[in-house]
């Protein structure tokens, strides 16, 4: 792995687990399906804008176009939108911890059921890392969380799980700032006629919404989209799942430092054994322990 490629992963890991935080103030001061529609809409545009100035042409692949529509109706709909909902009673270190288990759930699926081959440090690992999360849910139910909020977050984990099993090897033919954009107005249509035909529209302004919200759209939402796709055209899919195993750290160390989440000596010692987990089970699963 080059040093590019170990730069793109640590940045994609990095704009990926800044989204719990930014999300949870959009969705304290708006309606979350709402302004998610909005923000797909508006990265979406962007990156179809974009991709036509470099070239890029609306004539995608078929695995291009399935990409397209399960990763938007399982990514963006079902993944973000239930996290953004979600995040209204939750912390949003809590929704990054529980999103961190999607590698995971991909090496779980795909040992029993793809048959992959998983060795003894990677099986232990897999369990270890799930082990973890469930040690962070234990410390977390005794102070109250709320378990509509964790639900949905646990249904999104799955749906996003589900989506990256059933588009292996559909990042490859170009067109990538293309098929991102495109993925972008699927979650729009999706997300935004859910959220304006059910929520009010109730907006309380302010400067910090303004800018978590102009955040979300242009790194989370795109900028983060286009590194993964670059990445795995790079490395491939499971060598840059591999980075996935710094999300839970990102995740609730930035929510510590800008919403002053509370960091309890159960969460750090269940972050740490799910980094572990997750890095021994993308290592197995690449055949170097």
């Amino acid at each position: 792995m080059d040093i590019r490629a170990i730069l793109m992963g640590l940045g994609f890991a990095l704009m990926w687990s800044s989204a719990f935080t930014s999300a949870r103030i959009i969705v304290s001061a708006a309606p979350p399906l709402t302004a998610l529609g909005l923000r797909f809409l508006i990265s979406g545009l962007l990156g179809i804008t974009i991709a036509l100035i470099l070239g890029q042409s609306w004539r995608l692949t078929r695995a291009q176009w399935r990409a397209t529509i399960i990763f938007g109706i399982c990514q963006n709909a079902l993944y973000l939108g239930l996290n953004f909902v979600a995040m209204q009673t939750i912390e949003a270190s809590l929704a990054a911890i529980i999103a961190s288990a999607m590698p995971l759930i991909v090496g779980l699926f795909s040992w029993i059921f793809l048959k992959e081959r998983l060795g003894k440090v990677g099986i232990m690992g897999l369990f270890a890392g799930l082990g973890g999360v469930v040690i962070i849910m234990g410390a977390r139910l005794q102070g109250g969380m709320d378990l509509y909020g964790v639900g949905l977050c646990l249904i999104a984990v799955f749906a996003l799980a589900f989506a990256t099993l059933a588009v292996r090897g559909a990042a490859s033919g170009g067109n990538f700032l293309m098929v991102v954009g495109l993925q972008m107005m699927v979650g729009a249509v999706l997300t935004g006629s859910i959220g304006l035909a059910t929520e009010p529209l109730v907006i309380d302004w302010s400067t910090r919404l303004v800018l978590a919200f102009l955040y979300t759209t242009l790194v989370p939402g795109l900028a983060a989209t286009l590194v993964w796709f670059l990445l795995v055209e790079r490395i491939g899919a499971t060598r840059a799942a591999t980075f996935h195993f710094l999300n839970p750290f990102f995740g609730v160390a930035i929510a510590s430092v800008l919403l002053n989440e509370a960091l309890r000596l159960g969460d750090l010692i269940g972050v740490l054994v799910i980094m572990g987990g997750i890095l021994a089970v993308q290592l197995s699963r690449q055949g170097r322990v």
